[in-house]
């Protein structure tokens, strides 16, 4: 063999085994693979949403970042939809706890593609219930990937994307707006809104919903949850609240070491307000009697948000927990 042939050979034997080391190397938390995909969806009314009017929509594309795990094989997903603020940096923390299981992630930005980056101080920008066709739509791209198992995909939402993570869950909601051909495997709202009632929303899939909230949270009170899981709970569903007593809306942010906690400025909630869905798929206003606005009297300014790291670490193991017995990780 000549010399320089043997040389050559040498050096990509050496960078085939440095490249094979480096990505042994990897620590648990840093996913192989990351892939950017489209997402064809629409931007819908509630009352779109709930009389199934996909016609009336308008079209956008919205996005979502795939990251695969280490791993080999068809792996599962927990999907991410965020709330009222965007993708936050908290998500990256949770994205990484979970490729360190060998967990792939997908997290949904449902706002730059609609020309938005926050909706707190106008929750009237978007459909509460809008962020539920992304989330099915992302479920459509996701059933046909290589290395995903289909039968292992997670939701998970935090507040308004907390409120879509409960509400997917719907057998109407599922068969309306649900064209992937799979289910989600369990449904982890954390901190959602519950203060709106929906016809039929006690018939949910026949998947696990584990619920994350806080004790004094006065931006979505963990009361109006109580309620809605107590009438779940009736209807023989498999649903747990699990509540920190001592957690603020946003507590997971102590995943990031935030201990502290601050009134979310002018940011609007529906705390006070009781919300029913009525004939035609309108929201009413339960007090007046009225289709419901974000200008009633009901709606108020001004709840906290803040992290606390305790409660954080706990959210986490218990959601690890979780995953770990249902996707049955070794």
């Amino acid at each position: 063999m000549p010399r320089a042939f043997r040389a050559a050979a040498a050096l990509i034997a050496l960078c085939v085994s440095a490249t094979l080391a480096s990505a042994q190397s990897l620590p648990k938390e840093v996913a192989t693979r990351a892939e950017i995909y489209p997402i064809p969806s629409l931007t819908l009314s509630d009352q779109q949403f709930l009389s199934g009017d996909a016609a009336a929509g308008k079209p956008v594309t919205v996005a979502g970042e795939f990251r695969v795990a280490q791993g080999s094989g068809k792996l599962p997903v927990v999907v991410l939809m965020h709330g009222s603020s965007g993708v936050g940096a908290t998500t990256e923390a949770w994205v990484h706890a979970f490729n360190a299981m060998g967990i792939s992630t997908f997290v949904i930005d449902g706002f730059t593609g609609r020309g938005l980056t926050v909706v707190g101080p106008n929750q009237a920008l978007l459909g509460r219930l809008n962020l539920i066709v992304d989330v099915y739509r992302s479920l459509e791209i996701l059933a046909k990937h290589p290395r995903v198992d289909p039968d292992r995909i997670v939701l998970m939402g935090f507040s308004r994307g907390g409120q879509a993570t409960l509400y997917a869950s719907l057998d109407r909601f599922n068969k309306l707006w649900n064209k992937s051909g799979i289910q989600f495997a369990a449904y982890i709202p954390f901190y959602p809104d519950c203060s709106t009632s929906y016809v039929g929303d006690t018939e949910v899939t026949a998947r696990p919903i584990r619920i994350f909230h806080g004790t004094p949270d006065d931006y979505n009170p963990v009361k109006s949850c109580k309620a809605f899981v107590e009438r779940l709970k009736t209807a023989g569903r498999d649903v747990v609240l699990t509540e920190y007593p001592d957690s603020a809306h946003g507590f997971d942010s102590g995943l990031l070491g935030v201990a502290t906690v601050a009134v979310s400025a002018n940011a609007q909630t529906v705390r006070n307000c009781q919300i029913k869905e009525g004939d035609g798929g309108v929201l009413m206003n339960a007090s007046t009697q009225a289709p419901f606005t974000y200008k009633d009297a009901c709606v108020e300014l001004n709840p906290h948000v803040g992290g606390n790291p305790a409660t954080a670490a706990e959210s986490r193991k218990a959601v690890e927990e979780f995953l770990q017995a249902l996707f049955k990780l070794g």
